[in-house]
């Protein structure tokens, strides 16, 4: 049942479900700060799974000194092990929170029933949330014909709680504190304060992966365009040597300059979150559908991003009307496929280096 003011006031110990790595928990910050407006003073845990990906930050690593969540329960998503679900009922009891806010994927309905089941076991007797009806689980269509984002429907299902404010840029705040910006400051500081592009080449699956030739391709135009430039290269540890290759394209053509500018790779050298704060002194953001791109549209950078048609357009895109994406729709477009072999990823190879570069010229021409 809905919660009245004098309940919230009451509750001491807030329970939040969410599933993901870094863009599943960045499309959840304005539905989190809801819940911190509504349980100001209660402690508030999440329950999240383990990484399910080397190159998956887990949700601490994005919302670490945001003071949005206190501590976390963590379990294998899609376990079936008794032993494993046991303990997790067990701890779960132990903490007795008072309510549950769901902030799942969705899964089904018959899913997100068996999961209240589960919550219901472990004492906890309010529920918020939870997609237990076809139009809690999808995305619903807009005026113009298309989904609405994944965080506007996060928050239109614990609507109970108040207004999620998705229209103001501060609902997406990480609230990057100033050791986080003085440490991305330190590493940007070999650019020497030249205008900065900021670039990601990496993708955790095969089926939005661009191809490291047009990547190259691409920052080898973009240094002929743009001397005196500097170029920033981000992502996960294991994305550095294919960073470097694209990189190389800049060099290449930076080295007949009079000014070449400078090339940082900075793949594994910063948190998520000082990520955030790198992007934050770049022109533009370019980069796959991936959670650095949620990153850079985190601290209001221009996005230039380029989408797979594995997913239906719009749900996932950066948040803000500054971002420009590039997404081919084919016949086979919502296919959710994490390797595309038999269309061989048409979607994205159809997307040319010409196609790329005039919408990050257009972003650049317009912040100057």
């Amino acid at each position: 049942m809905p919660l009245s003011e004098i309940d919230k006031k009451s509750v001491t110990r807030v329970l939040i479900y969410r599933l993901g790595s870094l863009g599943d928990t960045i499309v959840a910050l304005p539905s989190l700060r809801l819940v911190a407006r509504a349980f100001p003073q209660a402690e508030r845990r999440m329950l999240t799974n383990f990484p399910v990906n080397v190159k998956a930050p887990p949700a601490a690593a994005i919302l670490e000194n945001s003071g949005l969540v206190q501590d976390y329960f963590r379990y294998a998503v899609g376990t079936r092990s008794p032993v494993e679900l046991l303990s997790l009922w067990w701890k779960l009891l132990r903490w007795r929170p008072q309510v549950m806010v769901y902030l799942g994927p969705n899964r089904g309905v018959q899913s997100a029933l068996r999961d209240v089941k589960f919550f219901k076991l472990c004492g906890i007797r309010t529920v918020i949330g939870a997609p237990v009806t076809e139009e809690m689980q999808r995305n619903m269509v807009e005026a113009d014909g298309l989904l609405e984002p994944e965080g506007a429907r996060l928050a239109r299902n614990v609507a109970e709680l108040g207004d999620a404010r998705l229209e103001d840029a501060a609902s997406w705040d990480l609230g990057l504190t100033l050791g986080e910006r003085e440490r991305a400051a330190s590493f940007l500081g070999e650019v020497g304060g030249r205008p900065l592009i900021a670039v990601s080449v990496g993708t955790k699956v095969q089926s939005k992966d661009w191809g490291q030739e047009n990547w190259r391709a691409l920052l080898g135009r973009l240094a002929g365009l743009y001397p005196g430039y500097a170029l920033a290269l981000n992502g996960a540890p294991g994305e550095s040597a294919a960073s470097e290759f694209a990189a190389d394209g800049w060099r290449t053509v930076a080295s007949l300059q009079a000014d070449p500018g400078a090339v940082i790779n900075l793949c594994g050298r910063l948190t998520p979150r000082e990520s955030a704060a790198a992007f934050a002194h770049a022109r533009v953001f370019v980069g796959h559908d991936s959670g650095p791109m949620h990153l850079a549209a985190t601290v209001q950078t221009p996005c230039v991003a380029i989408f797979a048609a594995r997913n239906i357009p719009r749900v996932w895109f950066p948040i803000g009307a500054q971002h420009r994406v590039i997404y081919h729709a084919v016949d086979c477009a919502g296919c959710g496929l994490e390797t595309c072999i038999v269309e061989k990823k048409k979607c994205l190879t159809s997307v040319t280096v010409d196609e790329v570069l005039a919408e990050v010229r257009a972003v650049l021409d317009r912040v100057g």
